[in-house]
């Protein structure tokens, strides 16, 4: 059995408390995961393009209010 396979086996004899504790810190360690991979992507430029998109859009009066979505 692999270690992946034994993981999955613990995690369905989870109590349901264990387990949503278990969905919380892993649902952290995601959003502290995908912080991480935007603010390089931020450091290195890679997003740019937004900024530049959104100036385009304002410049031609298209430019969407986030309230309004």
């Amino acid at each position: 059995m692999t270690s992946v396979a034994k993981i999955q086996e613990e995690i369905l004899a989870l109590s349901e408390t264990d387990y949503r504790q278990l969905r919380q810190w892993l649902n952290e360690l995601d959003r502290d995961e995908w912080d991480r991979q935007i603010e390089e992507d931020s450091n290195a430029g890679r997003l740019d393009f937004l900024i530049v998109e959104a100036l385009e859009a304002k410049e031609k009066g298209t430019l969407k209010n986030l309230e309004d979505l």
